[in-house]
């Protein structure tokens, strides 16, 4: 008996393997792109109205919102255009055709379209209203013949006009004064007397002094001058020194500054003795000598409290009891001079003997 022969047998040991299917990305890599602008209304196939939101509308110009709200109220509407066409205004004056120009004459004989405003009445640019605006003194009656004066007056108002050497300042004169100067722009006297307040080399200490001194001498009541002892003449009179503090303190060291001092030579009088012989001071050494004066006096005098311008305070009140001529400044000088004319008879003799000397 033949065996059964099967046709599935062979077949069951193939393996069978189906398709490969096409990736998804590949088909979706090459399909076309639909793309559209901004304003395309190709979506809208229907034609239908697109809806509108509450911000979608352009908001009305200030003009078109101010005429609406006059037509509400019942008012007169402002006109939209700004200004008036010129053409409107010259059709009805035959005369003042006669004297436009030759440009707006031919325009006025050309059919403009309607809605054209070539030349008309509205307001001129920024540039041209800056130069017609008025002064900001409109109290003073400015008057100006043409367009050329306005500007000219607008140009001036912010430029210094030069003097006939081209500076806008008078130059400095040459050599420069003292007072002018950086190291020399204070009163010569106040800076000497600064200067010989100073110790250890503290100079805003002795400037904050001179301060004090200066102000006390300002706010003290005038000086009563006393007869014996004479201010330098040509002095203002007591009640306008406190006006002047300077000048206070100026005729207080010249009026008890001396004017010479007694100088000792050595070995003149004979015997190994000095000769006491009287020299001329000039300016800066009288001065020198008056400001120490004061200076020794008012370090004699009482304290009346405890403070940084207590030595300031007195000092203040020797000036002004120099003045008044009950200082003691005014004895010293007055004992300096009597030693001067006393040793005026050594004079020939200290020259003489000086000049043998030298031979």
């Amino acid at each position: 008996m033949t065996p059964r022969t099967s046709l599935l047998t062979p077949v069951r040991s193939l393996a069978l393997r189906p398709k490969r299917a096409a990736p998804q990305w590949h088909a979706a890599r090459f399909a076309p792109v639909m793309r559209r602008g901004y304003a395309d209304d190709s979506s809208n196939t229907k034609n239908e109205p697109t809806p509108k939101g509450p911000n979608t509308e352009p908001l009305p110009h200030v003009s078109e919102e101010a005429s609406e709200m006059a037509k509400i109220q019942g008012k007169q509407s402002p006109e939209i255009e700004q200004g008036t066409p010129v053409e409107e205004v010259i059709k009805k004056d035959k005369e003042a055709q006669k004297h436009l120009p030759k440009v707006m004459r031919d325009s006025l004989k050309s059919s403009a379209p309607s809605g054209s405003r070539s030349f008309s009445t509205s307001a001129v640019t920024r540039q041209e209203m800056g130069q017609q605006m008025e002064p900001a003194d409109a109290a003073l009656p400015l008057e100006f013949p043409n367009e050329t004066g306005v500007q000219a007056f607008s140009e001036n108002l912010f430029v210094t006009p030069l003097n006939e050497q081209g500076l806008k300042f008078a130059p400095v004169p040459m050599p420069m004064p003292a007072e002018d100067r950086l190291k020399s722009r204070l009163d010569p006297v106040v800076s000497f007397f600064t200067n010989m307040l100073m110790k250890h080399g503290e100079k805003a200490a002795a400037e904050r002094n001179m301060n004090y001194i200066l102000n006390h001498i300002r706010t003290s009541p005038p000086p009563k001058l006393n007869p014996a002892t004479p201010l330098l003449p040509g002095a203002p009179p007591p009640s306008h020194l406190p006006l002047n503090p300077v000048l206070y303190l100026t005729l207080a060291v010249d009026s008890v500054a001396p004017l010479l001092k007694v100088k000792a030579l050595k070995g003149q009088a004979g015997g190994g003795q000095a000769l006491q012989v009287p020299v001329a001071l000039n300016q800066r050494q009288r001065r020198r000598q008056a400001i120490e004066w004061i200076i020794t006096s008012a370090s004699k005098r009482r304290s009346k409290g405890s403070g940084k311008f207590m030595f300031a305070q007195k000092v203040a009140e020797e000036v002004v009891s120099v003045v008044q001529g009950t200082s003691s400044c005014w004895d010293r000088r007055l004992n300096h001079h009597k030693q001067g004319v006393a040793a005026r008879a050594n004079l020939a003799t200290g020259s003489g003997r000086k000049r043998q000397s030298r031979r």
